[in-house]
C-alpha cells in the first residue's frame, strides 16, 4: 500500500511523541504529557507556520525564546506548503506554537494532532484577530490584528516563562510602539489618495487597501478565487481586464506568490499602458523585519500611487 507523504510525516510525529513519553520514563499517554518548556539552553521553544509569526514572537522573546519558522521562502505558496519531519520533530518539542488558522495553513493542524501535548500553548492568529474581513485569511497584514495577535504571544510567554515576565512586557510595549510608523504611513496614504480607483490581484491587500480609502474596482469574484487557486468567472476576469485596458484604475497591486497566467495578463496590460505595478508578497522576505516588511510595501505603493494619479 503506499502512503503518501503528509501520512508518513504524521506517522513519524507519532513515533516521536511515543519516544518523548519512552524516554521521560513516564507511563502517561501522549495527551497527559507537558510539552518540552526549554531547550537545552534555557530558552522557550517556539515553532510559528510562518516567518511573520516567527519574527514577531522573536522580538517579544528577544533572547528568552528559539523560534523556528516553517514557511519562509517568499517564492513558496503558504497555500500549497507540505510539512515535513523536521516540522513534526520541531513542533513535538515546542512549548509556543503559533499558526494563522483561517484554513490557510491547516497542514499545521495535522501536525499536531499527530504529536498531542497539554503542555504546548497554540496561538491561532484568525481566532484571536479583531479585524477580519470575509473569505480572506490574511489577518497579519491589519496592524489592529497584529496588536492583538502580539498580546496573544506575550501572554503565552509570560505563562511559559513567568520569571521573565517584565522582560517580555517590556518588549510588547516596545513592539506597540515600533507601530507607529506604519499607521502614520496608512494614515498619510489615505490623506493623499483616498478615493482613487486600484486593482487588485487578490484579497491579500484588503487588509491595507481598506484603512488607506483606496477604492478597489476588481471584483471581488475574482480576488477571492486568485487567493484561493481557483479559476475566477469569465465575467470578473472581463471587467478586471478592462479596468486595466481603459485605464479606469491607477494602480495594480498583485500578490507576488500568487501568479497565475490570468494575473501575468494583467499585469503584462498594465505595464504597457503605464499603470504602476507594484507586488506584495505573503511571506516576509529574508533578513527583514515585520515592520521593516509592511513598511517597505506601503512606500512602494505610495510610489505607485504617485505615478498613476496625474
Amino acid at each position: 500500500m503506499k502512503i503518501n507523504r503528509l501520512a508518513t510525516v504524521i506517522i513519524l510525529a507519532a513515533i516521536l511523541a511515543a519516544g518523548i513519553v519512552f524516554f521521560a520514563g513516564c507511563k502517561k499517554s501522549p495527551q497527559e504529557i507537558p510539552g518540552i518548556p526549554e531547550t537545552a539552553g534555557g530558552k522557550i521553544n517556539i515553532v510559528a507556520a510562518e516567518n511573520f509569526y516567527g519574527n514577531i514572537a522573536g522580538q517579544l522573546g528577544g533572547d528568552k525564546v528559539s523560534v523556528k519558522s516553517i514557511i519562509s521562502n517568499p517564492n513558496a505558496d503558504p497555500h500549497e506548503y507540505e510539512s515535513g519531519v523536521e516540522d513534526a520533530i520541531a513542533i513535538a518539542k515546542a512549548r509556543i506554537v503559533i499558526k494563522n488558522g483561517l484554513e490557510y495553513d491547516s497542514w499545521m493542524d495535522k501536525m499536531l494532532a499527530a504529536s498531542p501535548n497539554t503542555g504546548r500553548i497554540v496561538i491561532t492568529a484568525g481566532e484571536i484577530a479583531p479585524n477580519l474581513l470575509p473569505y480572506n485569511p490574511h489577518v497579519w497584514y491589519s496592524i489592529d490584528n497584529i496588536v492583538a495577535i502580539a498580546n496573544a504571544v506575550t501572554e503565552a510567554l509570560v505563562k511559559a516563562g513567568p520569571q521573565n515576565k517584565t522582560f517580555f512586557e517590556n518588549n510588547l510595549t516596545q513592539f506597540d510602539n515600533s507601530l507607529a510608523p506604519l499607521r502614520a504611513k496608512i494614515k498619510e496614504i489615505k490623506s493623499r489618495y483616498s478615493g482613487t480607483p486600484i486593482g487588485l490581484s487578490e484579497t491579500i491587500y484588503l487588509y491595507q487597501t481598506q484603512p488607506m480609502g483606496l477604492k478597489v474596482l476588481t471584483p471581488f469574484a475574482f480576488e477571492k478565487a486568485i487567493s484561493e487557486g481557483n479559476d475566477p468567472p469569465a465575467a470578473s476576469v472581463a471587467a478586471a481586464n478592462n479596468q486595466v485596458s481603459n485605464k479606469e484604475i491607477k494602480i495594480l497591486i498583485y500578490n507576488s506568490q500568487t501568479v497565475t497566467p490570468i494575473t501575468t495578463n494583467m499585469q503584462n496590460a498594465a505595464r504597457a499602458l503605464g499603470i504602476p505595478v507594484v507586488p506584495v508578497s505573503e511571506t516576509m522576505p529574508p533578513h527583514k523585519t515585520y515592520q521593516g516588511w509592511i513598511m517597505d510595501e506601503l512606500n512602494a505603493v505610495e510610489n505607485g500611487l504617485a505615478q498613476g494619479v496625474h
